[in-house]
């Protein structure tokens, strides 16, 4: 390799992780100063209270594994807790919504997080740096504080009442600690004001200082978070930290058009991706004009079978049988492309007939080694912990509150995951290092970014920015740059529509691509991110 580069949607966190590169630290190095700096300045996406995964391609160590650091369900839990309470599941499918949203707002929401011990274990395991030194930038931020950018208030003030979930606007102002940070005499802080969060400073600091997560899974930060859920009503206490436990796991494999493709197995959404390319293999997509009503056509109808498997089978592996490897069988991708090219429309059933809340890192370095991380709060709860500074995630709601489902709730669960962090090899070299924030929406634009790079020969620029649609239920979502042409079209077809404001729509992903040894970064332009490659 003859250079490195790193990538995320936070300029800010993206620096500090180029600055790790340029002082000889690796892949994995950049990748945790960028988690953390991540938590600081964009709180509601991600930070300690969250959980993720991370993807781990080390050559010269012979080492290529999934850190799985996911958040797990309280141990008080149990599958029928919510039976009575069941109002809807969301129309992409990524939520269930619950009277009063119990699940999705305040103490009752929150997952024991992961983030923290999955932070450490990388870097014990991976990196090479100081633990309080890739914290530093973190602290700094948060103490001296940064300017809000368009992206994170657009997200504060979006309307997600259509869904039924409440609005991050009334997360933001549950706890006394989110009036403080997050309003100004009663008012939200607007673009270009400056958030300042020193609880969250002092209590990163206190993390850098004990040298590892055991201060937050056993510790005195243990013993604050469970005496406030004990205060308020949640479920997680001293027993769900210090039992929580990560696991390593080795990828998924498939292929598309002589590439490997190495990703997330169960529960993270690695394979329902894999199982879309693999449908989508079976036409000559680069035919097609990208864009049109029959590219459009034929990417929806395979995202809708890939949405029904998923929505059958996916779960947690340690609870529930996932046989991703029957799904990801060519023979299986047949049948699929079968029934669409004999114009069969496929129907996706949801609970009582968006965008999510994530981040994402992309990274190579100058040995090659790479790693691509989705680290989220899931959802943000609101819950924030008084002198602690971070919010906790909302993770609750992502499970099935009916019983006897591959996502039904069971104590210590982990929930089903929309994050691909994915890998792409072109013979025994790393070639793209890619994945995205955006819930259910992740797997579909992760694979079309994909299939722009090999079958439309785009750059990686090109790839993350090109117009994309999302088929997780039975209407198709377009984003703003479709043609109306193309929709009137598919209309005419019989298929119902939903055309999105934004002009870029549905997940933001984030991409490498290698070539010649020379990796360039691309970030989405639906946030406010960027890349930086280090010589």
């Amino acid at each position: 390799m003859r250079n490195a580069t790193i990538v995320a949607p936070q300029p800010e966190a993206v620096e500090a992780g180029a600055e790790v590169l340029e002082r000889g630290g690796n892949a994995i190095d950049a990748a945790l100063a960028c988690a953390f700096v991540q938590g600081v300045v964009d709180p509601q996406m991600a930070g300690i209270g969250g959980f993720g995964s991370m993807h781990v391609y080390m050559p010269k160590k012979g080492v290529h594994e999934i850190l799985e650091f996911y958040a797990r369900a309280p141990l008080k839990a149990a599958p029928d807790m919510w039976l009575d309470k069941i109002k809807h599941q969301s129309r992409d499918g990524f939520g269930y919504v619950l009277e009063g949203n119990i699940s999705d707002i305040g103490y009752l929401a929150v997952c024991t997080p992961g983030s923290l011990k999955g932070y450490e274990t990388a870097l014990r395991d991976y990196g090479t740096f100081d633990w309080a030194d890739l914290i530093k930038p973190a602290i700094r931020l948060a103490r001296h504080g940064f300017m809000i950018r368009n992206h994170m208030h657009w997200y504060w003030v979006k309307d997600q009442s259509n869904d039924g979930f409440a609005n991050t606007l009334d997360k933001l102002r549950f706890s006394a600690a989110g009036r403080r940070t997050y309003f100004h005499d009663g008012t939200l802080k607007n673009v270009g004001d400056l958030l300042v969060n020193k609880d969250m400073a002092e209590t990163l600091e206190r993390i850098a200082r004990s040298g590892g997560s055991d201060i937050f899974y056993h510790g005195e930060l243990a013993e604050q978070i469970a005496d406030d859920f004990k205060a308020h009503g949640g479920l997680i206490d001293r027993e769900d930290l210090a039992r929580y436990e990560l696991s390593k796991v080795e990828p998924v494999w498939g292929d598309y058009r002589d590439n490997r493709i190495a990703t997330s197995p169960p529960p993270g959404s690695g394979f329902p991706m894999l199982e879309l390319l693999h449908i989508m293999e079976q036409f000559d997509v680069g035919s097609l004009q990208h864009g049109s009503a029959e590219h459009v056509r034929i990417l929806f109808e395979a995202m809708k079978r890939m949405t029904i498997d998923k929505d059958a089978h996916m779960g947690d592996p340690a609870y529930v049988d996932v046989p991703y490897e029957k799904l990801l069988s060519k023979e299986h991708a047949k049948v699929h492309a079968g029934a669409i090219k004999a114009g069969e429309i496929a129907s996706v059933s949801r609970l009582d007939g968006s965008q999510r809340d994530t981040t994402h890192i992309s990274v190579i370095d100058k040995d090659g080694n790479a790693v691509a991380m989705t680290h989220t709060l899931g959802s943000p709860s609101g819950a924030i912990t008084d002198g602690l500074g971070f919010m906790y995630n909302g993770t609750m709601s992502r499970f099935n509150p009916l019983p006897g489902k591959p996502g039904s709730i069971a104590p210590g669960k982990r929930r089903p995951s929309s994050a691909a962090p994915t890998i792409v090899f072109k013979g025994d070299e790393p070639s793209i290092v890619i994945g995205a924030p955006g819930g259910s929406y992740i797997a579909p634009a992760v694979a079309q970014c994909l299939m722009n790079m090999i079958d439309f020969d785009m750059s990686v620029h090109e790839a993350v920015s090109a117009p994309r649609i999302v088929g997780v239920s039975n209407t198709i979502d377009i984003c703003n740059r479709i043609r109306h042409s193309v929709e009137d079209e598919l209309r005419a077809q019989g298929y119902p529509v939903a055309r999105s404001p934004q002009t870029y729509a549905f997940a933001a992903v984030h991409a490498i691509k290698i070539d010649g040894g020379i990796s360039k970064g691309a970030a989405d332009p639906q946030r406010d991110g960027m890349a930086i490659s280090v010589a």
